[in-house]
């Protein structure tokens, strides 16, 4: 018997009733998790930290399979620098066990607190500009179909189901163990800048030419004194430094309080962005010339995501333009923010290079990546009127031939989906031939699979 549950992500705009949740702990209770919900007429949804923000994990009814307790360190491979998990495991339970040895991750999120299965099932990107994104770092996975069936996936010997699940949403079966590339960890210093908007294409080539830049992320400010004008970079610099004990001990949060305190205002005041952006300028330009681990500049605060209001929430979006395209797409969408009232609390940039080894790429040639934090309210009026607004955000990237990344509240229009995706009536019908019922769905596969 499932006891009835109501279930929501982080976005905390649609809670939704389902039969239960189930916790994968061993491969057969896995298998019969799914043989029972076939049995009932039940759909399965596959979750791990939940933090994508539109519905990915679950759906109405259903019953969700929690990966979380899936998470053993299967097997280090220092010669072949590999490392073997079960999909449940973190970033954060990876680089722990990496980092006494003196390797670290390729490519993860910039927060390390997502599960390898959910980084997998979006394939994210990170501030490492070398790797670009995570399936390039895949040796292979075990995948357990919607039919019972368990098959070691690689891109060569199944390269069309690596592609359907690598960005396929957990939606063509669950991913059980990975084998990931890591690479050395070594010292970086870091090298803070400002950048002209109008100059950064030609500095994102050239740090791309640089092989002494590793990692490297931009911000841009969204406050109203600076909107769309003051910009920042950080960058990550190889070095000749001994990784030290010091240097290699994996860092904590860092004044969440803090952060958390500057954040709560700029989503109140003017005043407070103002405040925020001038305090987030000061504070990275005086850490130019500083060292750490590349384990440890991977780990960036993640306390901002768990943000808790009772009327309100922070979402976010993200958009891909053509590097060329970054200095026109900052102008329009500078003209958009003067004249909308959105509550847009940051913009954080990274680059991202082509892809086509997932069906739904995000990027389609080189691409600039802007990440976007809201905050808006939740009362279906409030969640509308922020839709409209990110609507138009979605429609500016589109005239420069952009995308946008889909683990997030689906805002965007069916219209706006299949323009930026292409190959979106493919993948479903891939998803349809490796699981003719649709037994395995969510909330996000329903609302565009039509």
């Amino acid at each position: 018997m499932y006891q009835d549950h109501t279930i929501q992500d982080v976005g905390r705009l649609l809670p939704t009733k389902i039969e239960g949740i189930e916790k994968g702990k061993e491969v057969d209770q896995i298998v019969n998790i799914l043989k029972k919900a076939k049995r009932e007429g039940l759909k399965v949804s596959i979750a791990g930290k939940r933090h994508s923000q539109g519905g990915h994990t679950y759906y109405p009814d259903g019953v969700v399979l929690d990966m979380t307790s899936f998470n053993k360190i299967l097997g280090i491979n220092q010669k072949n620098k590999s490392i073997h998990v079960g999909s449940g495991a973190t970033w954060d339970e990876i680089q722990n066990v990496l980092s006494p040895k003196g390797l670290a991750v390729k490519v993860m999120q910039s927060q390390n607190i997502f599960t390898v299965g959910g980084a997998i099932s979006v394939n994210v990107h990170g501030r490492d500009i070398k790797n670009e994104s995570l399936d390039n770092s895949v040796n292979w996975f075990h995948l357990l179909l919607p039919n019972g069936k368990i098959v070691k996936v690689d891109p060569k010997s199944e390269p069309e189901l690596f592609r359907d699940v690598i960005g396929g949403y957990g939606l063509f079966g669950v991913i059980l163990d990975v084998e990931l590339q890591v690479t050395e960890d070594e010292v970086y210093e870091i090298r803070t800048k400002k950048v002209n908007v109008e100059e950064f294409p030609e500095y994102v080539h050239s740090i791309r030419e640089n092989p002494e830049v590793k990692m490297a992320y931009a911000r841009i400010s969204v406050a109203p004194q600076t909107l769309m004008d003051s910009m920042f970079v950080v960058e990550y610099h190889t070095t000749e430094r001994p990784l030290t004990e010091n240097l290699r001990k994996l860092k904590e949060e860092q004044q969440p309080f803090l952060t958390n305190f500057l954040l709560n205002l700029s989503r109140k005041t003017s005043f407070g962005k103002d405040w925020l952006w001038y305090l987030q300028e000061k504070y990275f330009l005086s850490i130019d010339k500083s060292l750490l681990s590349r384990n440890n500049a991977m780990r960036s605060e993640s306390d901002f995501l768990l943000y808790r209001n009772q009327k309100n929430t922070d979402t976010l979006q993200e958009f891909f333009v053509p590097i060329d395209e970054y200095p026109s797409y900052v102008k329009d969408i500078h003209e958009f923010l003067k004249r909308d009232d959105i509550n847009l609390l940051n913009f954080t940039i990274r680059y991202v290079s082509k892809d086509d080894s997932s069906l739904l790429t995000y990027a389609k040639t080189d691409m600039i990546a802007i990440v976007a934090l809201f905050n808006h309210g939740k009362q279906t009026k409030e969640v509308e009127r922020a839709q409209r607004s990110i609507q138009k955000m979605i429609d500016i990237t589109l005239k420069h031939n952009g995308t946008f990344y889909l683990p997030y509240y689906p805002y965007a229009t069916k219209k706006q989906l299949l323009e930026a995706y292409p190959t979106f009536e493919e993948f479903v019908r891939e998803k349809k031939k490796y699981d003719p019922n649709e037994d395995m769905t969510s909330l996000f596969y329903e609302r565009y699979r039509n």
